[in-house]
């Protein structure tokens, strides 16, 4: 999933440009200018290009280079984080950190937000903070360690250079959920000005005050919970961002896609299904797609099955089935197996 090699390949042989990457140093992060330099492209100057002879330079000197946000930007760890964002329902993000042999990026911290780490390359002693006292945790390529929020902890590099992959789950919460539909309450409140003279007579204030809060509370009562977690459950599986590696080869092979063709699920995409009338909603990750209520049958099949073919889809005539197939490949929730 993340190899020393494709670092390597990323860092030296791609435009890869800051913020994708900071540089730490002795708990320090450094300015973007100790490790960028400047470019143009068709005439039009670029900045924060990282500058690969410099930013090794620091490397051999014990700083830590830190690809961030790398799901972005890397298929196999954005396959990763999509997935386990379907797993949870909270939006992930993905750092990566190569440190030095002996070297210690960052000094005793904690985040605001879980954190599963994953070594990939080397080994990294960890220094984690609890009831008990600090104690040790030695990570090796293939061990994964859980950390919850607010755990103190720092990390040391052993006799190799270590390459980790930090997995942060920016959780979504109770507080978040009641104020956005709170606050929308809220919002239909008329916004006028409190009478004059409330300083000295206070109860001035009550009965406009009584009459709001009434309403309000009246409001909250009438808010329906279920459908606010569906909403919710439909926001997220339609709000994540794209992701369609390979839409141009699936295009080019549309005409040739046939009753036999392997097509395979894209990894991390959902594809919930919402009866809407005479047509459903489905729900592919990024964006809704609405189609005729009679293909449902269909869909099903597509959502329980990581490979396919339209010849299998027997509840729909032949070509039916391929329409409907060429659609969802050009949607992104389908690819064709290459």
């Amino acid at each position: 999933m993340l190899s020393l090699a494709h670092v390597d390949h990323l860092l030296t042989e791609t435009a890869i440009r800051a913020p994708a990457v900071r540089v730490a140093r002795n708990g320090s992060v450094l300015p973007e200018s100790a490790f960028t330099r400047g470019g143009s492209l068709a005439g039009k100057p670029l900045t924060g290009l990282v500058d690969p002879v410099k930013l090794m330079g620091l490397h051999d000197e014990g700083a830590t280079i830190v690809l961030q946000g790398l799901q972005r930007y890397w298929t196999p760890v954005g396959d990763l984080v999509a997935e386990l964002e379907l797993e949870l329902g909270h939006p992930c993000q993905a750092n990566a950190y190569l440190t030095p042999p002996g070297a210690q990026g960052f000094a005793v911290h904690s985040d605001s937000h879980d954190v599963f780490v994953l070594q990939t390359h080397g080994t990294k002693l960890w220094e984690i903070h609890g009831d008990g006292g600090p104690g040790e945790l030695l990570l090796e390529p293939g061990v994964v360690a859980y950390l919850p929020t607010g755990t103190p902890h720092a990390a040391r590099a052993q006799e190799e250079v270590s390459l980790h992959l930090t997995i942060g789950i920016n959780q979504l919460t109770w507080r978040s959920l009641l104020t956005r539909e709170v606050g929308r309450l809220l919002a239909q409140v008329p916004d006028e000005h409190l009478p004059a003279g409330y300083l000295d007579d206070p109860s001035r204030l009550a009965d406009g005050l009584t009459d709001r809060l009434t309403s309000l509370t009246d409001a909250v009562r009438r808010l329906d919970s279920a459908v606010l977690a569906t909403d919710q459950a439909t926001g997220f599986l339609s709000s994540r961002p794209p992701r369609v590696a390979g839409a141009l080869l699936d295009r080019a092979a549309l005409g040739t896609i046939d009753a036999d063709t392997r097509l395979r699920r894209r990894r991390g995409h959902p594809c919930e299904l919402i009866d809407d009338g005479d047509s459903v909603r489905v729900l592919l990750g990024d964006r809704v797609l609405r189609v005729p209520a009679r293909v449902r049958p269909a869909l099903e099949h597509v959502a329980a099955h990581a490979e396919l073919s339209p010849g299998v889809l027997t509840m729909l005539d032949a070509g039916s089935a391929l329409v409907l197939c060429r659609r969802l490949v050009r949607e992104g929730l389908l690819e064709v197996v290459r």
